[in-house]
């Protein structure tokens, strides 16, 4: 019999199954045995899993951690040791990792249950999960969107009832955006405030794992315990992690900065009704509106893709055939080897990317691109840095537009880079981004907000997106009331 599990938050499962009211192994089946059967064949939101791996996996899960017997889907370009590695490339077809990334150990340690890996734009690189060699991801709330990308397989997931959480990463906005599009939160953290270690590399200066969930109080409670220091990886911050224990403490006393110039064309008439919406329920919880202007998310575009696309042909170039994953049968030396491997194993999206910053790298290109790149980088920072003298967040889209359709933007790269336009300044900046979705659109799409913090400003981004989640009505509801979910229907 299917069990209910599935429909509550990851706290809610945790706590039965510390007192022992709930099986992990039911907790980690119910998803699978209830809407996966619904939804999965259409959505395709996962990549590797089988019921066996599961079943080893909630049968050793710790059952008095903070994360008990919780289900979690992670995103296919996570090692882990029980599912295959592949970042929905065919050059890392099968490839199984020797160790667990970071992130994964610690999710194990806190008790989560990890059930399978989820779909992406291959190696990272894209807005909307088409660009998978495992085919596209489809949106929950219409099959016929996209779920936002790359991180679409495990927001798609969460959205579906899958898992309560579940693990992307962040380079340009690609937990933030697909969390927009799926309407669930989304959170990327300060830079190096989760460990890097074990995900493999697109974008070193930029990528961030993230979480996804569909309660606020599930994203601190995972982000607590997967933050932290880690000798591994040589980025990542030291010292103590911002403690988000206080998530629902409410807005009283914070001021959000309200960039309005950034809206003031190009972004859909729905999104600029959920701004409004938020910045009301905010006030409406005790919060200030502060205008303030801001520079034009152009300009991060521009330079993000300078800077993204150089790091990735640098951390591609090991994808040559000789260490590990695909190896071309049609080679005569070694040059021809690398040649062959990598038109044959890596995508489009992927091939276009290294060329650009093989190209903005190279002699005579490197001070007029990359090093300019760099400059507005800089730029970018002081920005937010002045921002934030005047606000404690600032409030603004995640998203241009809602969902967009399957192959809308495929042939499009420009207007498929600009779908991040609000998301990139964050990881160019290294400073916290949390979506928040604000309910559905007359279409029944999803519409989210975004919030940005400075640095280790996480937990205030939680504490306005708890009170965004009860409609700034948090002096009155306890800390276990969970908002009724927009569960997705149309089929």
């Amino acid at each position: 019999m299917t069990s209910g599990h599935w429909m509550h938050s990851a706290a809610w499962i945790a706590a039965e199954v510390r007192a022992g009211r709930v099986t992990p192994e039911a907790a980690a089946e119910s998803g699978w045995d209830g809407p996966a059967q619904t939804w999965e064949r259409d959505v395709h939101a996962v990549v590797h899993t089988d019921r066996e791996t599961r079943h080893q996996a909630a049968v050793a899960a710790r059952t008095d951690g903070p994360l008990a017997g919780v289900p979690v889907l992670v995103k296919d370009n996570l090692c882990t040791l029980d599912y295959a590695t592949t970042c929905g490339s065919r050059i890392l077809a099968g490839w199984r990792s020797p160790y667990d990334a970071t992130v994964v150990r610690r999710l194990r340690e806190a008790g989560a249950v990890i059930v399978g890996k989820g779909n992406m734009d291959e190696f990272a690189m894209g807005s909307s999960t088409e660009f998978s060699c495992y085919g596209p991801t489809r949106n929950p709330y219409d099959l016929t969107r996209v779920p936002g990308g790359s991180s679409g397989g495990p927001a798609a997931a969460v959205a579906y009832g899958l898992v309560p959480v579940a693990l992307g990463t962040d380079t340009g906005g690609s937990v933030r955006q697909p969390a927009a599009f799926c309407g669930v939160y989304g959170l990327k953290p300060t830079y190096g405030r989760l460990s890097r270690y074990g995900l493999v590399a697109f974008g070193s200066s930029l990528d961030q794992v993230g979480i996804f969930a569909r309660h606020a109080g599930d994203v601190a409670v995972t982000y607590a315990a997967l933050a932290g220091g880690d000798p591994f990886d040589a980025t990542s911050r030291t010292g103590v992690a911002p403690d988000v224990s206080a998530w629902d403490a409410g807005v009283a006393g914070l001021r959000f900065g309200w960039p309005a110039n950034l809206w003031a064309n190009g972004v859909d008439a729905s999104i600029v009704d959920g701004l409004e919406r938020a910045a009301e329920s905010l006030e409406r919880a005790g919060a200030t509106r502060v205008p303030v202007e801001f520079l034009p998310g152009e300009y991060g575009v521009a330079a993000y893709y300078l800077v993204a696309t150089a790091e990735a042909s640098s951390n591609l170039a090991r994808f040559d055939g000789v260490r590990y994953g695909h190896r071309s049968t049609d080679a005569a030396d070694v040059r021809s080897l690398h040649t062959h491997t990598r038109s044959e194993g890596f995508g489009p999206e992927v091939q276009r990317r290294i060329l650009l910053g093989t190209y903005a790298l190279s002699s005579g290109y490197y001070d007029a691109y990359y090093l300019k790149a760099q400059r507005a980088r800089t730029r970018i920072r002081r920005e937010f840095a002045t921002a934030f003298t005047h606000c404690d967040f600032m409030l603004l889209p995640a998203a241009p537009t809602p969902a967009f359709r399957l192959g809308e933007k495929i042939d499009d790269p420009l207007a498929m880079y600009l779908s991040d336009v609000f998301t990139i300044g964050a990881n160019l900046a290294g400073i916290p981004g949390f979506t928040v979705p604000m309910g559905l659109a007359d279409d029944g799409l999803p519409v989210a907000v975004q919030l940005l913090g400075p640095e280790d400003g996480e937990p205030r981004l939680l504490r306005a997106g708890r009170a965004l989640e009860v409609n700034g009505d948090t002096a009155r509801l306890a800390r276990d009331h969970e908002t009724e979910f927009a569960w997705p229907t149309r089929r």
